[in-house]
């Protein structure tokens, strides 16, 4: 079993109470087997990215929808800035991912061989600040230095653990791109869900004023959906995560409606 397998079979247990299948979880035989398999996948180091990428991608094309509908410029209009709005931000997003993942990696990666050269030049200092770290914490003198003289036999492993006692900084190991790439899909494939009636339109004829109202439902429904798969990321409750995404995307849908319905006789100028 993975590691990240043993973590989520943790979780569910305590999230149902369930004694045993937490102590199945924290099995020696199931710790060492996670043991040998540092990192929980693709699946789940990019899980934070596709689902964020996608709620932002529904929230803001669904906006648009609602603007241009509200403003009543027709289907064409609706697709043309749909389709803008969906891969001009849907590149920003993954841009400001890729740029975001890569400047926490270089400062990680900076900070990391500054303490490495403080540890080789000056490890008795290095050593009172690791053991005034744990002091601080409520460890007392004895104990506090005993952890240090275990933590600090192995240079790297010295290293690491003044980035987090003293810097409070974790190594993020995704990949930059994979990030990017992971927002800009889950950006694309959500963000075009507003926009499926209207496509499906140019191929078939569909009935006047059928159009917004199905990409309303289309789009609370995928609000929905993506807010409860958000709890695969923050642990919250699966109904109200839901409930919650689905109200902040069609508040931000109504406002840029009523801006298209005020703005209406602009539209019809032009």
């Amino acid at each position: 079993m993975s590691l990240m397998k043993r973590v989520d079979q943790a979780r569910d247990a305590y999230r149902k109470g369930d004694l045993e299948g937490s102590a199945a979880a924290h099995s020696a035989a199931r710790i060492a087997a996670g043991a040998t398999e540092e990192h929980g996948g693709a699946s789940h180091a990019y899980l934070g990215d596709m689902v964020y990428g996608g709620l932002d991608g529904i929230v803001t094309t669904f906006a648009v929808v609602s603007g241009v509908a509200g403003a009543q410029l027709g289907s064409g209009i609706v697709l043309i800035l749909g389709l803008a709005n969906l891969f001009a931000d849907g590149f920003s997003m993954a841009v400001g991912a890729y740029l975001s993942s890569k400047s926490e990696q270089e400062y990680y990666n900076r900070e990391y061989q500054r303490e490495a050269w403080e540890v080789e030049h000056f490890p008795d200092g290095e050593r009172a600040e690791l053991i005034t770290a744990y002091r601080a914490k409520g460890y007392d003198e004895a104990d506090a230095t005993q952890m240090v003289d275990i933590q600090t036999k192995k240079p790297d492993l010295w290293v690491k653990t003044m980035m987090v006692e003293e810097l409070g900084l974790l190594q993020d190991e995704r990949n930059p791109f994979y990030s990017a790439l992971a927002t800009f899909g889950a950006f694309l494939i959500a963000g075009a869900i507003p926009l499926l009636v209207y496509l499906l339109g140019l191929a078939v004829p569909l009935a006047e004023g059928v159009s917004f109202p199905a990409s309303v439902v289309l789009s609370a429904l995928a609000l929905f959906a993506l807010g409860a798969a958000k709890v695969l990321v923050t642990e919250r409750n699966l109904l109200k995560s839901g409930l919650e995404m689905l109200i902040v995307g069609g508040a931000a849908a109504s406002v840029a409606y009523v801006v298209g319905v005020l703005l209406r006789g602009l539209g019809a100028g032009g």
